[in-house]
């Protein structure tokens, strides 16, 4: 083996040898389609007959940044975010782009400080969960001098580039489902609301009210405070749903108001409880009482009877929050800042009042919105 300079290999050992410039080298490491076949081959070939290793520290130096992609989420436990991870990582492979995780554990206090710490090493880009973000923080992230992509919400005033759907007409669309399937007291049941949860719960409020059958006494829900008190980080036990949450909060309906004859679920696991809660009071279910829930998670279809849901595209949105960090990585122009990924109302026995889905080919039936 014959280098160029004493010690470690470099980039210029890897351009003579390559018969290439060091600039063609250096684009071949961060975007290997932007050199054509030909010289590819060649740089490939002068990499391995010199065993070189791309310095990432110095590369960073130099350019300011490195080759992290920064992925806050709200919750490293709950499966809806598993899902979008599993379509970030998808998505990065082959880029040689790394991923480093920071759980905000849903508090905008938390979220400030890591994305300040982020930041102090020059990510190559930012993926953030959530358009909730305080004014420090989106300050902090529109002056991020890279891409910076939200996921998992919509607004019409996203930092730069965001990639969701909206909470507040999935909820709409769910209860107008409830509506026309016959039911006319129809219930809400949440755990901590989140502001994507209020959103669902505004779009659940909209429906009944163009209905003239809202009844804000068929809301049950287990707390409703901001973790984050008086700019004070609080401390971390807010009550997220569980089976036995729904449960608890299914029963407490019923024995407030047993003239409800619906309930929609802030989350699948909630209308699992609820649908538990009916089976222990004898509650025949779709007939006496309708059960839906939110993100149609694969025990919703295995349930007995099954249970509808709003089926959003998990995978699909960090898939493609990724693909848009490589884009404009590559050089390539942010596109629509808004892109809707819409979601489906998925229609099962649960909620088939109607008897639509008696026949066994017509299981359920599945509403695209968006």
């Amino acid at each position: 083996m014959v280098r160029t300079s004493r010690g470690r290999p470099t980039i210029a050992d890897v351009a003579q040898k390559a018969g290439v410039g060091a600039i063609t080298v250096s684009r071949y490491l961060r975007s290997p389609d932007r050199v054509s076949e030909g010289r590819r081959a060649v740089i490939a070939d002068a990499i391995a007959a010199l065993n070189y290793v791309p310095d990432l520290n110095a590369r960073a130096l130099a350019s300011h940044r490195t080759d992290v992609v920064n992925v806050l989420v709200p919750s490293l436990t709950q499966n809806i975010f598993s899902d979008v991870l599993r379509g970030i990582y998808d998505g990065v492979e082959d880029s040689g782009l790394r991923i480093e995780l920071a759980n905000t554990r849903y508090n905008s206090q938390i979220e400030e400080q890591q994305v300040f710490a982020a930041l102090r090493h020059g990510p190559a880009a930012i993926i953030v969960s959530g358009t909730e973000q305080t004014a420090k923080t989106r300050k902090m992230l529109e002056n991020a001098g890279c891409p910076v992509i939200q996921i998992m919400d919509l607004t019409d005033d996203p930092i730069s580039k965001i990639i969701g759907f909206s909470h507040y007409r999935a909820g709409l669309e769910m209860t107008r489902h409830l509506i026309a399937s016959g039911y006319r007291r129809v219930g809400f049941l949440a755990g901590w609301m989140n502001a994507r949860s209020k959103q669902r719960m505004q779009g659940y409020r909209d429906a009944l009210e163009e209905a003239n059958l809202f009844d804000p006494d068929l809301i049950g829900e287990r707390g409703n405070e901001d973790p984050a008190i008086n700019g004070e980080i609080a401390p971390v036990s807010r009550p997220f749903s569980s089976a036995t949450m729904g449960r608890e909060l299914m029963l407490e309906m019923l024995d407030r108001r047993p003239d409800v004859d619906a309930v929609f679920c802030n989350n699948d696991v909630l209308s699992l409880g609820a649908l538990f809660a009916l089976s222990s009071r004898d509650v025949r279910v779709p007939a006496q009482v309708g059960v839906a829930g939110f993100n149609d998670f694969d025990y919703m279809e295995a349930a007995h009877p099954s249970l509808s849901s709003v089926r959003i595209h998990r995978w699909k949105c960090g898939y493609e929050a990724m693909q848009a960090v490589r884009h404009q990585l590559e050089g390539g122009a942010i596109g629509a800042p808004i892109v809707d990924l819409g979601f489906d109302i998925m229609k099962r026995a649960s909620t088939d009042r109607n008897g639509l889905l008696s026949s066994a080919s017509a299981r359920e039936a599945v509403v695209s919105i968006g």
